[in-house]
Protein backbone atom coordinates (compact mmCIF):
# COMPACT_ATOMS: atom_id res chain seq x y z
CA UNK A 1 0.00 0.00 0.00
CA UNK A 2 1.29 3.47 -0.91
CA UNK A 3 1.05 6.35 1.52
CA UNK A 4 -1.13 9.32 0.63
CA UNK A 5 1.20 12.11 1.77
CA UNK A 6 2.79 14.70 -0.47
CA UNK A 7 6.42 14.08 -1.38
CA UNK A 8 7.76 17.62 -1.08
CA UNK A 9 11.56 17.48 -1.38
CA UNK A 10 13.69 18.81 1.46
CA UNK A 11 15.99 21.25 -0.35
CA UNK A 12 18.03 24.35 0.43
CA UNK A 13 15.84 26.34 -1.96
CA UNK A 14 12.77 25.31 0.08
CA UNK A 15 14.38 26.87 3.17
CA UNK A 16 15.04 30.06 1.22
CA UNK A 17 11.53 30.29 -0.20
CA UNK A 18 9.99 29.65 3.23
CA UNK A 19 12.11 32.27 4.99
CA UNK A 20 11.47 34.88 2.31
CA UNK A 21 7.70 34.44 2.66
CA UNK A 22 7.40 33.93 6.41
CA UNK A 23 10.38 35.86 7.83
CA UNK A 24 11.12 38.53 5.16
CA UNK A 25 11.96 41.29 7.63
CA UNK A 26 14.28 39.30 9.87
CA UNK A 27 17.66 41.02 9.99
CA UNK A 28 21.09 39.78 9.02
CA UNK A 29 23.91 41.90 10.45
CA UNK A 30 27.56 41.32 9.60
CA UNK A 31 31.06 42.72 9.86
CA UNK A 32 33.06 42.86 6.62
CA UNK A 33 36.30 44.52 5.58
CA UNK A 34 34.41 47.06 3.51
CA UNK A 35 31.60 47.67 6.01
CA UNK A 36 31.99 47.47 9.81
CA UNK A 37 28.25 46.88 10.32
CA UNK A 38 26.29 45.81 7.26
CA UNK A 39 22.56 45.37 7.83
CA UNK A 40 19.75 43.99 5.69
CA UNK A 41 16.90 41.46 5.76
CA UNK A 42 16.18 37.90 4.65
CA UNK A 43 14.18 39.36 1.74
CA UNK A 44 17.20 41.43 0.69
CA UNK A 45 19.54 38.45 1.07
CA UNK A 46 17.49 36.09 -1.05
CA UNK A 47 16.89 38.67 -3.76
CA UNK A 48 20.66 39.01 -4.00
CA UNK A 49 21.01 35.19 -3.94
CA UNK A 50 18.88 35.07 -7.08
CA UNK A 51 21.09 37.72 -8.69
CA UNK A 52 24.14 35.75 -7.61
CA UNK A 53 22.73 32.57 -9.11
CA UNK A 54 22.30 34.27 -12.46
CA UNK A 55 25.83 35.66 -12.21
CA UNK A 56 27.21 32.16 -11.50
CA UNK A 57 25.39 30.77 -14.51
CA UNK A 58 26.79 33.63 -16.62
CA UNK A 59 30.28 32.59 -15.52
CA UNK A 60 29.65 29.22 -17.15
CA UNK A 61 29.01 27.01 -14.12
CA UNK A 62 26.79 23.95 -14.51
CA UNK A 63 24.91 21.48 -12.30
CA UNK A 64 27.13 19.45 -9.94
CA UNK A 65 30.09 21.82 -10.43
CA UNK A 66 32.03 22.44 -7.25
CA UNK A 67 32.08 26.13 -6.36
CA UNK A 68 34.76 26.94 -3.77
CA UNK A 69 34.45 29.55 -1.06
CA UNK A 70 37.34 30.92 0.97
CA UNK A 71 35.37 33.42 3.03
CA UNK A 72 34.71 34.54 6.62
CA UNK A 73 31.26 34.59 8.27
CA UNK A 74 29.35 37.38 6.55
CA UNK A 75 26.27 38.16 4.50
CA UNK A 76 27.88 37.51 1.12
CA UNK A 77 28.92 34.04 2.23
CA UNK A 78 25.31 33.50 3.36
CA UNK A 79 24.14 34.42 -0.15
CA UNK A 80 26.57 31.90 -1.64
CA UNK A 81 25.27 29.13 0.63
CA UNK A 82 21.81 29.47 -0.87
CA UNK A 83 22.57 30.44 -4.48
CA UNK A 84 25.10 27.69 -5.20
CA UNK A 85 23.21 24.79 -3.62
CA UNK A 86 19.83 25.86 -5.02
CA UNK A 87 21.32 25.74 -8.53
CA UNK A 88 22.15 22.06 -8.07
CA UNK A 89 25.83 22.90 -7.66
CA UNK A 90 28.01 22.07 -4.67
CA UNK A 91 29.10 24.80 -2.26
CA UNK A 92 32.61 23.77 -1.27
CA UNK A 93 33.61 25.71 1.84
CA UNK A 94 37.40 25.83 2.35
CA UNK A 95 39.16 26.45 5.65
CA UNK A 96 41.71 29.26 5.14
CA UNK A 97 43.50 28.26 8.34
CA UNK A 98 44.77 25.08 6.76
CA UNK A 99 48.33 24.95 5.48
CA UNK A 100 48.71 26.20 1.88
CA UNK A 101 49.61 22.71 0.64
CA UNK A 102 46.38 21.37 2.20
CA UNK A 103 44.30 24.12 0.57
CA UNK A 104 46.00 23.33 -2.74
CA UNK A 105 45.19 19.63 -2.32
CA UNK A 106 41.56 20.28 -1.33
CA UNK A 107 40.78 22.63 -4.23
CA UNK A 108 42.34 20.25 -6.75
CA UNK A 109 40.74 17.16 -5.24
CA UNK A 110 37.30 18.81 -5.31
CA UNK A 111 38.01 20.14 -8.84
CA UNK A 112 36.55 23.55 -8.04
CA UNK A 113 35.78 25.54 -11.19
CA UNK A 114 35.09 28.92 -9.56
CA UNK A 115 36.56 30.31 -6.34
CA UNK A 116 34.81 32.98 -4.28
CA UNK A 117 37.32 34.56 -1.91
CA UNK A 118 37.55 37.20 0.78
CA UNK A 119 39.92 40.05 -0.23
CA UNK A 120 42.24 39.05 2.61
CA UNK A 121 42.97 35.75 0.87
CA UNK A 122 44.10 37.16 -2.48
CA UNK A 123 47.83 36.81 -1.57
CA UNK A 124 47.24 33.14 -0.68
CA UNK A 125 45.47 32.43 -3.97
CA UNK A 126 48.18 34.25 -5.92
CA UNK A 127 50.72 32.00 -4.20
CA UNK A 128 48.78 28.86 -5.15
CA UNK A 129 47.43 29.94 -8.55
CA UNK A 130 49.79 27.88 -10.72
CA UNK A 131 48.90 24.69 -8.84
CA UNK A 132 45.12 25.16 -9.03
CA UNK A 133 44.54 23.22 -12.25
CA UNK A 134 40.74 23.29 -12.37
CA UNK A 135 40.02 26.84 -11.19
CA UNK A 136 38.85 28.97 -14.12
CA UNK A 137 37.59 32.12 -12.42
CA UNK A 138 38.06 33.92 -9.11
CA UNK A 139 35.43 36.22 -7.59
CA UNK A 140 36.42 38.60 -4.79
CA UNK A 141 33.66 39.29 -2.26
CA UNK A 142 33.82 43.08 -2.12
CA UNK A 143 32.75 46.27 -3.91
CA UNK A 144 34.68 47.83 -6.84
CA UNK A 145 36.36 50.48 -4.70
CA UNK A 146 37.78 47.82 -2.35
CA UNK A 147 39.04 45.38 -4.98
CA UNK A 148 42.63 44.27 -4.21
CA UNK A 149 45.28 44.66 -6.88
CA UNK A 150 46.28 41.38 -8.52
CA UNK A 151 48.28 40.05 -11.44
CA UNK A 152 45.93 37.09 -11.90
CA UNK A 153 43.62 36.79 -14.89
CA UNK A 154 39.89 36.10 -14.77
CA UNK A 155 39.34 37.88 -11.46
CA UNK A 156 35.91 39.41 -10.92
CA UNK A 157 34.31 41.75 -8.39
CA UNK A 158 31.35 40.23 -6.54
CA UNK A 159 29.27 43.41 -6.37
CA UNK A 160 29.93 44.23 -10.04
CA UNK A 161 28.65 40.78 -11.03
CA UNK A 162 25.51 41.18 -8.93
CA UNK A 163 24.80 44.65 -10.28
CA UNK A 164 24.72 43.27 -13.82
CA UNK A 165 22.43 40.31 -12.98
CA UNK A 166 18.66 40.28 -12.62
CA UNK A 167 16.82 38.64 -9.74
CA UNK A 168 14.43 36.49 -11.75
CA UNK A 169 15.24 32.80 -11.75
CA UNK A 170 13.40 29.51 -11.82
CA UNK A 171 15.24 27.27 -9.39
CA UNK A 172 15.70 23.74 -10.74
CA UNK A 173 13.56 21.00 -9.20
CA UNK A 174 16.12 18.95 -7.33
CA UNK A 175 15.94 15.53 -5.78
CA UNK A 176 16.48 16.00 -2.06
CA UNK A 177 19.38 13.54 -2.18
CA UNK A 178 21.29 15.81 -4.54
CA UNK A 179 24.63 16.93 -3.04
CA UNK A 180 24.54 20.53 -1.80
CA UNK A 181 27.80 21.22 0.02
CA UNK A 182 31.26 19.81 0.60
CA UNK A 183 33.63 20.20 3.54
CA UNK A 184 37.01 18.56 4.11
CA UNK A 185 38.33 17.30 7.42
CA UNK A 186 41.37 19.11 8.79
CA UNK A 187 43.63 16.21 7.88
CA UNK A 188 45.81 15.81 10.98
CA UNK A 189 47.01 12.49 9.54
CA UNK A 190 47.17 12.00 5.78
CA UNK A 191 45.33 14.14 3.29
CA UNK A 192 42.06 15.84 4.26
CA UNK A 193 38.94 13.85 3.38
CA UNK A 194 35.83 15.33 1.78
CA UNK A 195 32.39 15.00 3.35
CA UNK A 196 29.60 15.54 0.82
CA UNK A 197 26.30 16.69 2.35
CA UNK A 198 22.91 16.36 0.65
CA UNK A 199 19.97 18.75 0.63
CA UNK A 200 18.00 16.22 2.66
CA UNK A 201 20.70 15.70 5.27
CA UNK A 202 21.25 19.43 5.68
CA UNK A 203 17.56 20.27 6.07
CA UNK A 204 16.98 17.41 8.54
CA UNK A 205 20.01 18.55 10.53
CA UNK A 206 18.66 22.12 10.57
CA UNK A 207 15.23 20.87 11.70
CA UNK A 208 16.77 18.86 14.52
CA UNK A 209 19.11 21.63 15.67
CA UNK A 210 16.20 24.03 16.25
CA UNK A 211 14.59 21.75 18.88
CA UNK A 212 14.33 22.95 22.51
CA UNK A 213 16.99 20.57 23.84
CA UNK A 214 19.39 21.41 21.01
CA UNK A 215 19.91 25.06 19.94
CA UNK A 216 16.42 26.03 21.16
CA UNK A 217 15.93 28.76 18.55
CA UNK A 218 12.84 30.81 17.72
CA UNK A 219 12.01 34.03 15.89
CA UNK A 220 12.61 35.84 19.21
CA UNK A 221 16.27 34.85 19.21
CA UNK A 222 19.31 36.62 17.85
CA UNK A 223 21.98 34.08 16.98
CA UNK A 224 25.66 34.82 16.41
CA UNK A 225 27.49 31.92 14.73
CA UNK A 226 31.16 32.44 15.56
CA UNK A 227 31.92 28.91 14.40
CA UNK A 228 33.11 29.50 10.84
CA UNK A 229 30.94 29.09 7.79
CA UNK A 230 33.98 27.55 6.11
CA UNK A 231 33.82 24.60 8.51
CA UNK A 232 30.78 22.29 8.71
CA UNK A 233 28.35 24.99 7.56
CA UNK A 234 28.70 26.97 10.82
CA UNK A 235 27.05 23.99 12.54
CA UNK A 236 24.05 24.49 10.24
CA UNK A 237 23.10 27.83 11.84
CA UNK A 238 22.47 29.69 8.52
CA UNK A 239 19.92 27.00 7.63
CA UNK A 240 18.33 26.75 11.08
CA UNK A 241 17.85 30.53 11.21
CA UNK A 242 15.87 30.37 7.97
CA UNK A 243 13.51 27.83 9.56
CA UNK A 244 13.03 29.69 12.84
CA UNK A 245 13.29 33.29 11.66
CA UNK A 246 16.08 34.06 14.13
CA UNK A 247 18.04 37.22 13.47
CA UNK A 248 21.64 36.41 12.50
CA UNK A 249 24.78 38.34 13.45
CA UNK A 250 27.98 37.47 11.57
CA UNK A 251 31.31 38.67 13.08
CA UNK A 252 33.28 38.40 9.82
CA UNK A 253 37.06 38.33 10.33
CA UNK A 254 36.65 39.56 13.93
CA UNK A 255 35.52 36.22 15.37
CA UNK A 256 38.37 36.11 17.90
CA UNK A 257 38.21 39.79 18.97
CA UNK A 258 36.65 39.98 22.43
CA UNK A 259 35.80 43.67 22.18
CA UNK A 260 34.12 43.35 18.77
CA UNK A 261 32.14 40.33 19.98
CA UNK A 262 30.99 42.18 23.11
CA UNK A 263 29.93 45.18 21.01
CA UNK A 264 27.98 42.97 18.60
CA UNK A 265 26.30 41.08 21.44
CA UNK A 266 25.21 44.27 23.19
CA UNK A 267 24.32 46.37 20.16
CA UNK A 268 22.37 43.63 18.37
CA UNK A 269 20.94 42.00 21.52
CA UNK A 270 22.40 38.57 20.76
CA UNK A 271 20.71 35.83 22.81
CA UNK A 272 22.57 32.73 21.61
CA UNK A 273 26.01 32.17 20.14
CA UNK A 274 28.04 29.21 18.88
CA UNK A 275 31.80 28.88 19.21
CA UNK A 276 34.82 26.89 20.35
CA UNK A 277 36.20 27.29 23.90
CA UNK A 278 39.01 29.68 22.88
CA UNK A 279 36.39 32.17 21.66
CA UNK A 280 34.71 32.29 25.05
CA UNK A 281 38.04 32.57 26.79
CA UNK A 282 38.82 35.65 24.66
CA UNK A 283 35.41 37.18 25.44
CA UNK A 284 35.78 36.50 29.18
CA UNK A 285 39.24 38.09 29.22
CA UNK A 286 37.89 41.21 27.54
CA UNK A 287 34.86 41.44 29.83
CA UNK A 288 37.03 41.07 32.92
CA UNK A 289 39.47 43.74 31.72
CA UNK A 290 36.75 46.18 30.67
CA UNK A 291 34.24 45.55 33.44
CA UNK A 292 31.48 45.19 30.88
CA UNK A 293 28.52 42.79 30.89
CA UNK A 294 26.53 41.06 28.13
CA UNK A 295 22.98 41.15 29.52
CA UNK A 296 21.15 39.94 26.40
CA UNK A 297 23.28 36.80 25.99
CA UNK A 298 21.42 33.84 27.48
CA UNK A 299 23.39 30.84 26.26
CA UNK A 300 26.42 29.74 24.31
CA UNK A 301 26.84 26.44 22.52
CA UNK A 302 30.38 25.11 22.76
CA UNK A 303 31.95 22.37 20.65
CA UNK A 304 35.06 21.56 18.69
CA UNK A 305 36.95 20.75 21.90
CA UNK A 306 36.08 19.96 25.50
CA UNK A 307 35.03 23.11 27.33
CA UNK A 308 36.88 23.69 30.61
CA UNK A 309 34.57 23.84 33.62
CA UNK A 310 36.18 27.15 34.60
CA UNK A 311 34.82 28.79 31.44
CA UNK A 312 31.34 27.38 32.07
CA UNK A 313 31.31 28.57 35.66
CA UNK A 314 32.67 32.04 34.87
CA UNK A 315 30.09 32.59 32.13
CA UNK A 316 27.23 31.46 34.35
CA UNK A 317 28.23 32.90 37.71
CA UNK A 318 29.72 36.22 36.54
CA UNK A 319 27.68 36.97 33.41
CA UNK A 320 24.48 34.91 33.62
CA UNK A 321 25.28 32.96 30.45
CA UNK A 322 24.54 29.22 30.32
CA UNK A 323 26.99 26.95 28.48
CA UNK A 324 25.79 23.97 26.46
CA UNK A 325 28.44 21.41 25.53
CA UNK A 326 27.90 19.67 22.19
CA UNK A 327 29.76 16.98 20.30
CA UNK A 328 29.99 16.33 16.60
CA UNK A 329 32.31 16.05 13.62
CA UNK A 330 32.62 17.16 10.01
CA UNK A 331 31.32 13.68 9.21
CA UNK A 332 28.15 14.21 11.30
CA UNK A 333 27.07 17.58 9.83
CA UNK A 334 28.19 18.16 12.74
CA UNK A 335 25.69 17.83 15.60
CA UNK A 336 25.59 14.41 17.27
CA UNK A 337 24.95 14.99 20.98
CA UNK A 338 23.91 18.04 22.99
CA UNK A 339 23.96 18.72 26.71
CA UNK A 340 20.57 20.36 27.36
CA UNK A 341 20.09 22.85 30.18
CA UNK A 342 20.35 21.21 33.58
CA UNK A 343 18.48 22.12 36.76
CA UNK A 344 21.21 23.24 39.15
CA UNK A 345 18.98 23.46 42.23
CA UNK A 346 17.47 19.99 41.77
CA UNK A 347 20.73 18.21 40.95
CA UNK A 348 22.93 19.77 43.62
CA UNK A 349 26.33 21.32 42.97
CA UNK A 350 28.46 18.17 42.66
CA UNK A 351 26.17 16.35 40.24
CA UNK A 352 25.56 19.56 38.31
CA UNK A 353 29.30 20.15 37.84
CA UNK A 354 29.85 16.55 36.75
CA UNK A 355 26.97 16.31 34.28
CA UNK A 356 27.46 19.64 32.52
CA UNK A 357 30.96 18.64 31.41
CA UNK A 358 29.58 15.72 29.41
CA UNK A 359 28.73 16.03 25.72
CA UNK A 360 25.08 15.24 26.38
CA UNK A 361 22.55 12.93 24.79
CA UNK A 362 22.14 12.01 21.13
CA UNK A 363 19.71 14.04 19.04
CA UNK A 364 16.78 12.15 17.57
CA UNK A 365 17.92 11.09 14.11
CA UNK A 366 21.29 9.72 15.17
CA UNK A 367 22.23 6.57 17.06
CA UNK A 368 25.40 6.11 19.07
CA UNK A 369 27.12 3.13 20.68
CA UNK A 370 30.46 2.22 22.22
CA UNK A 371 32.31 -1.01 21.41
CA UNK A 372 35.34 -2.87 22.64
CA UNK A 373 38.32 -4.00 20.57
CA UNK A 374 36.34 -6.95 19.15
CA UNK A 375 33.43 -4.66 18.13
CA UNK A 376 31.22 -5.95 20.94
CA UNK A 377 28.75 -3.33 22.13
CA UNK A 378 29.43 -2.11 25.67
CA UNK A 379 26.78 -1.20 28.27
CA UNK A 380 25.72 2.37 29.00
CA UNK A 381 26.87 2.25 32.61
CA UNK A 382 29.02 5.39 32.73
CA UNK A 383 32.08 3.25 33.49
CA UNK A 384 33.01 1.24 30.41
CA UNK A 385 35.16 3.04 27.83
CA UNK A 386 34.91 2.10 24.17
CA UNK A 387 35.24 3.23 20.59
CA UNK A 388 32.38 5.61 19.77
CA UNK A 389 30.31 4.79 16.67
CA UNK A 390 27.42 6.70 15.14
CA UNK A 391 24.91 6.44 12.32
CA UNK A 392 21.99 8.50 11.06
CA UNK A 393 20.56 10.54 8.15
CA UNK A 394 23.12 13.32 8.47
CA UNK A 395 26.14 11.07 9.05
CA UNK A 396 28.42 10.45 6.08
CA UNK A 397 28.38 6.95 4.57
CA UNK A 398 31.73 7.35 2.75
CA UNK A 399 34.26 10.04 1.90
CA UNK A 400 34.17 12.00 -1.35
CA UNK A 401 35.94 10.14 -4.20
CA UNK A 402 36.86 7.25 -1.91
CA UNK A 403 35.18 3.97 -2.83
CA UNK A 404 35.21 2.65 0.70
CA UNK A 405 36.26 3.74 4.15
CA UNK A 406 37.88 1.91 7.00
CA UNK A 407 35.84 4.15 9.28
CA UNK A 408 32.60 2.29 8.49
CA UNK A 409 31.74 -1.25 9.57
CA UNK A 410 29.50 -3.79 7.82
CA UNK A 411 26.40 -2.52 9.64
CA UNK A 412 26.89 1.02 8.40
CA UNK A 413 28.14 2.48 11.66
CA UNK A 414 30.76 5.24 11.40
CA UNK A 415 33.79 4.90 13.69
CA UNK A 416 34.35 8.41 15.02
CA UNK A 417 37.89 7.77 16.23
CA UNK A 418 36.82 8.92 19.70
CA UNK A 419 36.87 6.90 22.89
CA UNK A 420 33.83 7.54 25.07
CA UNK A 421 31.65 6.41 27.92
CA UNK A 422 27.85 6.64 28.08
CA UNK A 423 25.90 6.74 31.34
CA UNK A 424 22.50 5.08 31.97
CA UNK A 425 20.68 8.32 31.09
CA UNK A 426 22.36 8.44 27.68
CA UNK A 427 24.88 11.16 28.48
CA UNK A 428 28.00 10.63 26.41
CA UNK A 429 31.43 11.81 27.44
CA UNK A 430 34.48 11.79 25.19
CA UNK A 431 37.46 10.52 27.11
CA UNK A 432 39.98 10.78 24.27
CA UNK A 433 40.72 10.34 20.61
CA UNK A 434 41.55 6.69 19.97
CA UNK A 435 45.01 7.69 18.76
CA UNK A 436 45.58 9.90 21.82
CA UNK A 437 44.35 7.65 24.60
CA UNK A 438 47.13 6.73 27.04
CA UNK A 439 47.47 3.02 27.78
CA UNK A 440 49.25 2.60 31.07
CA UNK A 441 49.72 -0.82 32.65
CA UNK A 442 46.93 -2.23 30.48
CA UNK A 443 44.43 0.46 31.55
CA UNK A 444 43.23 3.56 29.67
CA UNK A 445 43.87 7.08 30.88
CA UNK A 446 41.85 10.02 29.51
CA UNK A 447 44.18 12.84 28.49
CA UNK A 448 41.15 15.13 28.06
CA UNK A 449 40.04 14.72 31.68
CA UNK A 450 43.53 15.58 32.89
CA UNK A 451 43.68 18.64 30.60
CA UNK A 452 40.30 19.87 31.81
CA UNK A 453 41.40 19.56 35.42
CA UNK A 454 44.67 21.36 34.65
CA UNK A 455 43.10 24.40 32.97
CA UNK A 456 40.81 24.87 35.95
CA UNK A 457 43.92 26.04 37.84
CA UNK A 458 43.78 29.87 37.86
CA UNK A 459 47.40 30.18 36.70
CA UNK A 460 47.02 27.84 33.70
CA UNK A 461 46.15 29.24 30.28
CA UNK A 462 46.35 26.02 28.27
CA UNK A 463 47.35 22.41 28.88
CA UNK A 464 48.18 19.38 26.79
CA UNK A 465 48.64 15.80 27.96
CA UNK A 466 50.43 13.22 25.83
CA UNK A 467 51.35 9.61 26.44
CA UNK A 468 55.02 8.75 26.10
CA UNK A 469 56.87 5.42 26.43
CA UNK A 470 57.59 4.22 29.94
CA UNK A 471 59.89 1.26 30.78
CA UNK A 472 57.47 -0.24 33.31
CA UNK A 473 53.96 0.96 32.43
CA UNK A 474 54.21 1.03 28.58
CA UNK A 475 52.98 4.65 28.58
CA UNK A 476 52.60 7.39 31.14
CA UNK A 477 51.11 10.90 30.83
CA UNK A 478 53.31 13.96 30.41
CA UNK A 479 51.68 17.31 31.20
CA UNK A 480 52.62 20.38 29.14
CA UNK A 481 51.41 23.71 30.48
CA UNK A 482 51.26 27.32 29.27
CA UNK A 483 50.79 29.77 32.14
CA UNK A 484 48.88 33.02 32.00
CA UNK A 485 51.11 36.05 31.52
CA UNK A 486 52.61 37.18 34.81
CA UNK A 487 51.82 33.90 36.59
CA UNK A 488 54.31 31.47 38.10
CA UNK A 489 53.80 27.93 39.37
CA UNK A 490 56.01 25.19 40.74
CA UNK A 491 55.88 21.72 39.19
CA UNK A 492 55.04 20.09 42.52
CA UNK A 493 52.14 22.48 43.08
CA UNK A 494 50.78 21.82 39.60
CA UNK A 495 50.83 18.05 40.11
CA UNK A 496 49.36 18.38 43.61
CA UNK A 497 46.44 20.28 42.06
CA UNK A 498 45.09 16.99 40.70
CA UNK A 499 44.57 15.43 44.14
CA UNK A 500 40.91 14.51 44.45
CA UNK A 501 40.13 15.73 40.92
CA UNK A 502 41.21 12.68 38.91
CA UNK A 503 42.17 9.09 39.72
CA UNK A 504 45.44 9.11 41.63
CA UNK A 505 47.18 6.83 39.13
CA UNK A 506 46.16 9.19 36.28
CA UNK A 507 48.28 11.99 37.72
CA UNK A 508 51.02 12.85 35.19
CA UNK A 509 54.50 11.60 35.96
CA UNK A 510 55.97 14.97 35.03
CA UNK A 511 55.01 18.52 34.14
CA UNK A 512 56.83 20.85 31.76
CA UNK A 513 56.06 24.56 31.49
CA UNK A 514 56.21 25.58 27.82
CA UNK A 515 55.75 28.73 25.75
CA UNK A 516 53.65 27.21 22.98
CA UNK A 517 51.64 24.14 21.97
CA UNK A 518 50.96 22.79 18.49
CA UNK A 519 47.43 23.24 17.12
CA UNK A 520 45.56 22.04 14.07
CA UNK A 521 44.05 24.44 11.53
CA UNK A 522 40.75 24.29 13.41
CA UNK A 523 42.37 25.29 16.70
CA UNK A 524 42.48 21.87 18.36
CA UNK A 525 45.57 20.61 20.13
CA UNK A 526 47.72 18.60 17.73
CA UNK A 527 48.93 15.82 19.98
CA UNK A 528 50.58 14.04 17.09
CA UNK A 529 52.88 17.04 16.67
CA UNK A 530 53.43 17.31 20.42
CA UNK A 531 54.40 13.63 20.61
CA UNK A 532 56.85 14.19 17.76
CA UNK A 533 58.25 17.23 19.54
CA UNK A 534 58.87 15.29 22.76
CA UNK A 535 59.70 11.89 21.26
CA UNK A 536 63.16 11.93 22.89
CA UNK A 537 61.80 12.78 26.35
CA UNK A 538 62.45 10.13 29.01
CA UNK A 539 60.68 9.80 32.34
CA UNK A 540 62.92 9.68 35.39
CA UNK A 541 63.37 6.23 36.91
Amino acid sequence: MQNLMMASPLTISSLMEFAEKVHPNTEIVSVTLDNPRHRYTFADAFKRSRQLANAILALGAEAEDRIGTLVWNDYRHFELYYAVSSLGMICHTINPRLFPEQIDYIINHAEDRILFIDPLFMPLIEQLAEQLKTVEKIVVLTSPEHMPATTLDNVFCYETLLAAANDNIDWPELDENTPCSLCYTSGTTGNPKGVLYSHRSSVLHAYASAMPDVLNLSRNDVIMPIVPMFHVNAWGAPYTAAITGSKIVFPGPKMADGEVLANLINDEKVTASLGVPTIWSALINYLKASGRQVPSLERVIVGGAACPLSIMETLEDDYGVYTHAVWGMTETSPLGTVNAKLNRATLGEDTYRTLRQKAGRPIFGVEIKIVDGENNELPWDGKKFGALKIRGPWVCSAYYKLDHSNSHDDDGWFDTGDVATIDPDGNMQITDRSKDVIKSGGEWISSIDIENAAVDHPAVKEACVIGLPHPKWTERPLLLVILHEGQSLEKADMLAWFDGKIAKWWTPDDCLFVSDLAHTATGKLSKKDMRDRYKDYQFAD
